[in-house]
């Protein structure tokens, strides 16, 4: 929730307004670009935007669907919202270890903005070791470990030590180290390091071996490009959202949004855009899938290794000449495709011909060969089950964006002599029905890793029915729709949505039960 525009100008810190300017982070014209203009989106094609008082609403005071998951709460941020919670996580730690607000910054950092983690490492009785850990040095001691490099009291002009001309002592500058150089130095060497490098919060001193990190002030003071400034504001921010565990940038292309959870989990939450995704991993929703299963699966589907498994169970290899050969009979004499080999060998064993028909193989090895070769079909077949329904619903969500075309046209055909209440309960099963494919669709690579238990059989029974009338809903959705008939079809379609998604909801909700009963058992892949 914003805070009164009053009470924001009172709480802004001299590190707010110096260095992280609304001036150079939010202006209009840059290069990068209006960092906080929303997108605009069409609520006819994106269903996730559609509010549904009416008819979607499951629970009686809920926002259409996917918000099932209230206990997982989560804000959306806008840019400036999220430098003010920046600005304001430094000062609440600042209050405490009382130290300049760039060097806060870095510490938070360091830590990775963990709050408590800094904390209990700055009070516990060794903090040369922490500044030393941070690239910092200590400002209470007030120390200069190196002294300035070249400069004497008598000398009018010193020579910079990195374009080596000579300049009045005042026109050099340098961090606490106490290593000076000339200000077109200092600016040239910072502008290469954020614009070319895109280094932010890692610039470290330009002199040999010293790794003392260059506060924000010293940046904001020497750079005088506009473009370099917001460059540098833009990384820090960023780099204040990729190390915080309770912040992700929304990845919906062009959308600037920060979401804002209490804690970390891979649970669906849904931006300002209308883009809705997993927590922890950045990707769309994948429920009932955990995050490490889905990029096992997504790797499993895109790996060689199921080509490879065909090839073990239908090919071998010639004996003589190694080319590959494919069985395409029943008999077991095989003679080799290629003109300069025609080698002739036994299917089971690979051996010579001159024993086929005598029965000389081995029992074990034909049985063992036997196994193993079905043992790698059977594999196959069971992958393959499951990634044909997995891409079923895959390519079903594919075909939504036409859905949506002519749930659209429909609707403004019917429209003309009717409400806008009375016909947009199309889009709200067209949403449900988005919802109900995407679940389908994961829950049948989480049931590829799945041991036959009890509660797999429970699992299988809650699949079986969300599929069925899913398949139902799309039917309904799919038909031509008349102003004559959307009376006698609007019950029957908002019946149906509601139905599917309180199965999709107890499918769901015993995945996650047993996620916390530690009910599941996993084939080893």
């Amino acid at each position: 929730m914003e805070r009164p525009e009053e009470l924001q100008v009172e709480k802004r810190s001299k590190y707010e307004k110096e260095v992280l300017s609304d001036h150079f982070l939010y202006t209009e014209d840059s290069d990068e670009g209006d960092m906080t203009s929303e997108l605009d989106v069409d609520p006819v094609l994106d269903g996730r935007q559609w509010c549904e008082d009416e008819s979607g609403d499951m629970d009686g005071g809920g926002c259409g669907p996917g918000h099932e998951e209230e206990d997982y709460r989560h804000e959306v941020l806008t840019t400036e919202q999220l430098v003010q919670h920046m600005v304001e996580c430094i000062q609440e730690v600042n209050e405490v270890i009382q130290n300049p607000v760039t060097i806060t910054r870095i510490f938070l950092s360091h830590f990775n903005w963990d709050k408590e983690k800094l904390m209990e490492r700055y009070f516990d009785g060794n903090l040369d070791k922490l500044f030393s850990e941070c690239h910092v040095v200590d400002p209470s001691k007030n120390l200069q470990t190196r002294p300035p490099i070249n400069i004497t009291s008598n000398a009018q002009d010193v020579p910079c030590q990195i374009c080596y001309l000579d300049y009045p002592k005042t026109y050099f500058t340098g961090l606490e180290c106490g290593h000076n150089f000339c200000m077109e130095c200092w600016g040239y060497y910072l502008t290469d390091k954020i614009m070319k490098e895109g280094k932010g919060q890692t610039i470290s001193c330009p002199a040999h071996r010293c790794d003392i990190l260059v506060d924000d002030n010293t940046v904001m003071r020497l750079i005088t490009e506009s473009k370099v400034k917001l460059k540098y504001q833009h990384l820090i921010t960023n780099s204040f959202v990729e190390c915080n565990r309770l912040l992700k940038w929304c990845p919906a292309p062009g959308c600037h949004h920060v979401i804002k959870v209490q804690y970390p989990n891979d649970k669906s939450v849904r931006c300002k855009c209308g883009r809705e995704f997993c927590f922890s991993c950045g990707e769309d929703c994948h429920e009932p899938l955990k995050c490490a299963k889905l990029k096992k699966w997504v790797k499993k589907c895109n790996d060689d290794s199921e080509t490879a498994n065909w090839f073990e169970a239908n090919t071998k290899d010639c004996p003589k000449c190694h080319v590959t050969i494919e069985k395409n009979g029943g008999c077991n004499h095989m003679i080799c495709w290629k003109h300069s080999c025609k080698a002739e060998f036994c299917w089971i064993c690979l051996g010579p011909r001159t024993h086929y028909g005598a029965h000389v193989c081995n029992t074990y090895a034909e049985e063992e060969e036997k196994r193993r070769a079905d043992q790698s079909r059977l594999a196959l077949q069971r992958y393959l089950f499951y990634f044909n329904r997995y891409m079923n619903h895959m390519q079903g969500l594919r075909f939504e964006h036409k859905l949506y075309d002519q749930v659209k046209q429909k609707m403004e055909e019917v429209s003309q002599n009717m409400s806008w209440v009375e016909v947009k309960f199309l889009k709200t099963a067209v949403d449900y029905l988005g919802k109900c494919r995407s679940t389908l669709m994961y829950t049948y690579a989480f049931a590829f890793y799945l041991r036959n238990n009890n509660q797999s059989i429970i699992f299988e029974n809650n699949q079986a029915d969300l599929e069925n009338a899913t398949d139902v809903l799309s039917g309904y959705l799919e038909r031509k729709i008349s102003e004559d008939s959307l009376q006698d079809i609007r019950q029957k379609v908002q019946d149906k949505f509601r139905y599917c998604e309180g199965r999709r909801r107890a499918l769901l909700q015993h995945v996650h039960e047993g996620y916390e009963n530690d009910l599941w058992e996993y084939i080893e892949d």
